[in-house]
């Protein structure tokens, strides 16, 4: 496998509990050349980690604030990653990967683009199903033709052979289409605050932690380019919230919102908001 080459000469950087199936303890190593981090060890059975109710882009069953919250933002946020893509040719092919439970798929066919999706987790792909949107179970099955856009919303980090996914995105993408790419950031001030209880380390189903260098480190030598980054200012009041519950056990709604709060400002001078999209293009 490839990705051994991810893990080579790789640093102690923190230990990680998974909070949320397992509480199983794991290793997140630096990868110093890359400026990325990987989670140490890969479980064989990783897709049993995903079994939970709680995990948000599958099931929204539980009612509590986080999750309105998760799911208002998620829907305002839409139109706003439509924005990205969009021009008078309403008539794109648009890949998602990691599709979910097919919710950005089904805003998309609204607005009368043709769909094309990839989600492993069967009962996702049973709900996608009945909003209309039809997924591929792999990446391999969607790869004899090219799109205008393919669309990754915080799924990079999940795939388990990273290299062998980035030959197929650029392979995938047409000549003058857009890869946009979204994924949480190490290297904020969120992340920094809460260390072993940033949420958003979530192992062991981020196998990838990313940094703004490692985005381009991992695809300059592809020959792409990251020709804009935006901010996901959300993900910070987000992702503080669940790293309260991590850290304390309970719901600091105040606390969470002001570190998410203080994150954003500092973010507004280093450009190291606790998520990022980047769009990525063919040199």
């Amino acid at each position: 496998m490839r990705e051994k080459e991810l893990h080579k000469g790789v640093v102690a950087f923190l230990d990680c509990k998974d909070h949320l199936v397992s509480k199983e303890m794991y290793e997140v190593m630096r990868n110093v050349e890359l400026e990325m981090l990987v989670t140490s060890p890969i479980p064989t059975d990783i897709e049993d980690y995903y079994e939970s109710d709680k995990y948000q882009s599958h099931f929204n069953h539980e009612i509590s604030l986080s999750n309105i919250f998760y799911n208002y933002v998620k829907n305002i946020s839409f139109k706003r990653k439509e924005s990205i893509f969009r021009d008078r040719n309403k008539n794109k092919s648009v890949l998602d990967i990691g599709a979910g439970n097919g919710a950005f798929l089904h805003f998309c066919k609204k607005k009368k683009y043709q769909v094309f999706g990839v989600e492993p987790n069967e009962k996702a792909r049973r709900i996608a199903r009945r909003k209309g949107v039809i997924l591929e179970n792999s990446i391999e099955r969607v790869t004899s033709q090219q799109y205008d856009v393919i669309t990754m919303w915080h799924s990079l980090e999940h795939v388990l052979n990273l290299l062998e996914c980035l030959d197929y995105l650029k392979k995938m993408l047409k000549k003058e289409g857009k890869l946009i790419i979204a994924a949480p950031n190490f290297k904020s001030y969120d992340a920094e605050y809460y260390k072993e209880y940033w949420a958003a380390f979530d192992v062991p189903r981020h196998l990838w932690h990313f940094s703004q260098r490692s985005i381009h480190n991992l695809f300059e030598p592809l020959d792409m380019k990251v020709t804009n980054v935006y901010p996901l200012k959300y993900d910070a009041f987000y992702v503080s919230l669940l790293s309260e519950k991590y850290k304390t056990g309970k719901k600091n709604y105040f606390k969470a919102f002001k570190v998410g709060l203080q994150s954003n400002l500092k973010a507004m001078k280093t450009k190291e908001y606790s998520s990022l999209i980047y769009e990525i293009q063919h040199v």
